[in-house]
């Protein structure tokens, strides 16, 4: 292996040229120093800088903008918006037969006046005992008025959500539906990042509930976070 050059003192290198007949001058500037021999060949060697002086600062301009400080909380993908087409998904439920079945949201939607509610999660309180019987409790009411499909979508997976059927003893006023990976909820731009939460929910939905229509988004109620003001039932009856 090749060894690397040691580079003596600048004081060394002068007092040895002296003794070989050489004469020191004093440097001309900081950049280097001149060593004349005689009669009149002269050599420039550089100035060694004191370590102090030979870190290299760059103005913080001059660094990428790759290597900023990140934010604390990385933005999700822009949320859809009244006058948008569904991004399609495949979301999943127990059938009466009790088999896993699958159901796409064009599916889900195609031709029909559909209302389509999302939680944050089965079994929370809010979920549980307000957003979800909300719309159970109005089936009715909103099927009186055009609406032909109702189903609720979650970040949880087919059995969890069978369970919370049958705790809530829900029958086919409002289909339980899994997005167990999220896929459906990542695609609309809403979701909601509960990691650093104490409960262990991760990533989830925001609460919303929407009217569409052909696959197109008529009417968007979707809340901050998990918070329940006006994404309830009722609203929904008085935007028809």
């Amino acid at each position: 292996m090749r060894r690397a050059r040691v580079i003596p003192p600048l004081t060394e290198m002068a007092a040895s040229l002296t003794t070989a007949g050489a004469k020191f001058v004093a440097p001309a500037s900081r950049s280097s120093a001149v060593v004349r021999l005689r009669p009149f060949v002269a050599i420039r060697v550089p100035r060694i800088l004191p370590e102090a002086t030979s870190t290299l600062r760059l103005r913080p301009a001059a660094f990428p903008r790759c290597f900023a400080s990140a934010p604390a909380a990385v933005a999700s993908s822009t949320a859809i918006s009244v006058g948008d087409k569904l991004p399609d998904a495949t979301l999943s439920y127990f059938g009466p037969d009790e088999e896993i079945k699958t159901v796409t949201v064009s599916e889900l939607t195609k031709g029909k006046r559909a209302v389509l509610v999302a939680v944050p999660g089965a079994f929370t309180p809010t979920c549980t005992q307000k957003h979800l019987p909300g719309f159970v409790e109005k089936a009715g009411e909103l099927r009186a008025r055009g609406v032909d499909t109702i189903a609720c979508v979650s970040v949880n997976d087919v059995f969890v959500m069978r369970a919370w059927k049958e705790d809530l003893k829900i029958g086919d006023e409002v289909l339980l539906l899994s997005d167990g990976n999220g896929d459906f909820t990542r695609a609309l731009g809403v979701e909601l990042d509960l990691r650093d939460k104490p409960a262990g929910l991760g990533v989830r939905s925001r609460r919303y509930a929407m009217l569409v229509e052909d696959g197109v988004v008529k009417v968007l109620n979707l809340e901050e976070g998990g918070a329940f003001t006006f994404s309830g039932a009722d609203d929904m009856l008085k935007a028809l």
